[in-house]
């Protein structure tokens, strides 16, 4: 059965974290929460976050800190900041790291789960990717080198022939390649051959 959704709420004052917590766990997903920057990122399941609401001003390790470690470590999951009136400009900042939203103290509940929700789902996507890359990474792995020189100019559009040329190769041992780069890819045509290379370069955040 798969893990249900986990989002993080990562904020100092207890009373505020607690509302927060429950007003989350009303979408029917699991909610946990942090006091903490630094406890957020010790815990062992942090790195499975669907989404981390987050407190620009913490103690210890302040909510654009946290967002540089996570970059830092590699977690990809959406963070949505809470800030106060006066944090705008640490909101922007926040925004050009990679934030994919914020909301101003006080703040309406439904206007909070509808930007969790859609955080959520780019969460969703952004771990669908990355696990497509890993597949995509590890088939390429297997290629010799000039299958990789093969496949490299098979992307680009080349046919058999020019490929031949290209490499001073004939164009047999070039059929050979390209059905062993196929086995090895495991796909069927060059259209899946392309989309999977794709796949296997991390993408540019959005």
């Amino acid at each position: 059965m798969p893990k249900r959704e986990l989002v993080f709420v990562v904020e100092d004052d207890p009373v505020v974290r607690q509302s927060l917590i429950m007003l989350i766990e009303t979408l029917g997903v699991a909610v946990r929460g942090h006091a903490t920057g630094r406890g957020f990122l010790d815990d062992p399941d942090c790195r499975r976050a669907s989404c981390v609401v987050l407190d620009v001003r913490l103690p210890g390790l302040g909510g654009l800190e946290v967002q540089s470690r996570m970059t830092d470590l590699g977690l990809t999951a959406p963070v949505i900041f809470i800030t106060g009136h006066g944090d705008v400009p640490m909101a922007v900042e926040a925004m050009r790291g990679g934030a994919v939203d914020f909301l101003q103290k006080p703040f309406d509940n439904q206007s909070l789960l509808e930007r969790v929700g859609q955080a959520i789902a780019r969460g969703r996507d952004l771990r669908q990717e990355e696990e497509l890359r890993k597949i995509a990474t590890a088939r390429l792995a297997t290629l010799s080198p000039r299958e990789r020189e093969v496949l490299a100019l098979l992307v680009e559009g080349r046919m058999n022939k020019a490929i031949a040329a290209e490499l001073g190769i004939s164009s047999k041992t070039v059929e050979d390649h390209r059905a062993s780069i196929m086995r090895k890819m495991q796909v069927r045509s060059v259209a899946e051959l392309v989309r999977l290379v794709a796949d296997s370069r991390p993408r540019m955040a959005q």
